[in-house]
């Protein structure tokens, strides 16, 4: 398979369909608000970011702090039936509320409020049509295996009694599964494995969309586990007929680097393989697709009317702190007071590549740029008037690392992703962080640190880094933030 992403950085668990020539392509985004960012394409290789499906407080019941580490909305489903765009999800804050389904005519949106599947606990809903315009809804059951029932979509109402579907095939955790047909067979595909170094795609088939459903007889039927490639925990697959009636799948996996056990930082991101199709059954073919770099680059003034939909904030809507302020600029509402340690308002974007440089510039008010995993793992450099402060947080640990003093407020701030400097094999992080600010004569780097305490393997959970401004003590004024490849 090739190993660059078709959506680098912190996009997982990704659902594809199809309307058309143009593909729609939906990740899960946990915490973060807005949620479910949504990407079109029309030739399954480069994707443009068109929105957020659950982009209103109304639709996304998601809170800042540390016990929402790795809440929120879990893995989604997106299809379109007659006429009608449909995503069903999971928001663990809600979880007893059943699965989240939202709907629109328009895949930029508005989408409409969320109904909910009562009487269906679990996660990664799926939807599906039967010839009859049934639909079934299908999702993993947190007491094993895969559950099905029939659902009215418009209202959430259940049409049939929960009922297993398929215990998976004996590996750990079946979930995230996608139902569809092709030939007069009705296929399953599932996760298994869990999300780690064991993850795996199985599938099973049968004739009828309600089962019984028989296992492939090698399952799990694509997986890098055991293997040396340099794209790990594969999984989670959504299948899409292409136009010429060829197939493709896109996956989740992680690329880690640094000694072992090796650490990945960027989260999850999101893959593309074709499909074959062999005695009835898809085999992924790895190297179907030449997949080339994904633009990640951007400069944003914020002289738009409105923030780009790449901007998200832990816990809370960015546009319920972050304002757009006539001729350019942002007005970012106070955020933590300096010596907290969780985040209460930061504008944030993923970070999308193995190195990168952040440079901002903030004309008024205290700040941190702050690089974040959740908030007992993070590293920012703090500006409080013209003292500069290089401050990381890693587990219990709270420690101010440098100090600066004299340092102009009109100067911007900067923090860097470079790669680690061992190439020998000794002991070493993914990367090197490196914060400081910037002025006529360069880059000042105020403090160094090694990437691995930002990396899921260190502070666990499913999301991946993102580096973000915040307001400290009072409000502030962000007028540019620049991302670039390095």
């Amino acid at each position: 398979m090739s190993a660059i992403p078709i959506l680098p950085g912190f996009h997982p668990d990704p659902s594809i369909c199809r309307v058309g020539d143009t593909y729609y392509l939906a990740t899960s985004s946990f915490e973060y608000a807005p949620g479910v960012p949504l990407f079109s394409s029309r030739d399954l290789l480069r994707w443009e970011q068109i929105g957020n499906v659950l982009d209103r407080p109304s639709q996304l019941n998601v809170r800042p702090g540390l016990a929402s580490a790795s809440s929120g909305v879990y893995a989604p489903t997106l299809r379109h039936h007659a006429g009608r765009f449909w995503l069903a999800t999971t928001n663990i804050a809600d979880i007893r509320l059943g699965h989240l389904l939202v709907h629109a005519e328009d895949s930029a949106g508005p989408w409409s409020e969320p109904v909910y599947t009562a009487g269906t606990i679990g996660v990664d809903p799926d939807l599906a049509w039967d010839d009859d315009g049934t639909c079934l809804l299908t999702w993993s059951d947190p007491f094993g295996g895969v559950a099905q029932a029939v659902l009215l979509p418009s209202t959430g109402r259940l049409g049939s009694e929960p009922r297993p579907l398929w215990a998976g095939s004996g590996l750990a955790h079946p979930e995230g599964p996608h139902l569809f047909r092709r030939d007069g067979w009705w296929y399953l595909v599932v996760a298994e494995g869990g999300t780690g170094r064991g993850h795996g795609v199985s599938v099973a088939r049968a004739r009828s969309a309600t089962g019984p459903f028989e296992g492939h007889p090698t399952n799990p039927v694509f997986s890098h586990r055991s293997t040396g490639d340099p794209v790990q925990n594969t999984g989670h697959a959504d299948l899409v007929e292409l136009r010429d009636g060829s197939w493709a799948v896109v996956h989740l996996g992680v690329r880690p680097r640094g000694s072992f056990p090796q650490y990945h930082v960027n989260g999850r991101e999101t893959f593309l393989a074709g499909v074959d199709w062999v005695d009835g059954w898809p085999v992924v073919v790895e190297d179907r697709f030449e997949v080339p770099e994904a633009v990640t680059a951007f400069v944003d003034d914020f002289s738009g009317d409105r923030l780009h939909p790449r901007w998200i904030s832990p816990g809370v809507q960015p546009q319920q702190f972050a304002a757009v302020r006539p001729g350019g600029g942002i007005q970012l509402a106070a955020g933590r007071p300096v010596s907290a340690r969780e985040a209460e308002r930061l504008l944030a974007v993923r970070a999308r590549d193995e190195e990168w440089t952040v440079e901002v510039t903030v004309t008024e008010g205290d700040v941190a740029l702050t690089v974040r995993i959740d908030d007992a793992h993070w590293v920012a450099v703090e500006r409080c008037g013209g003292a500069l402060a290089v401050r990381m947080a890693v587990g219990p640990l709270d420690q101010v690392l440098a100090t600066a003093t004299d340092v102009s407020p009109d100067r911007p701030l900067v923090v860097r992703a470079v790669a680690a400097q061992d190439r020998r094999g000794r002991r070493s992080g993914p990367d090197r962080l490196e914060l400081g600010w910037v002025d006529e004569e360069g880059v000042h780097v105020l403090a160094g640190v090694d990437g691995r305490y930002l990396s899921t393997e260190v502070a666990g959970g499913f999301t991946g880094r993102v580096i973000g401004v915040e307001a400290l003590g009072g409000p502030a004024v962000l007028t540019r933030f620049e991302y670039r490849t390095s």
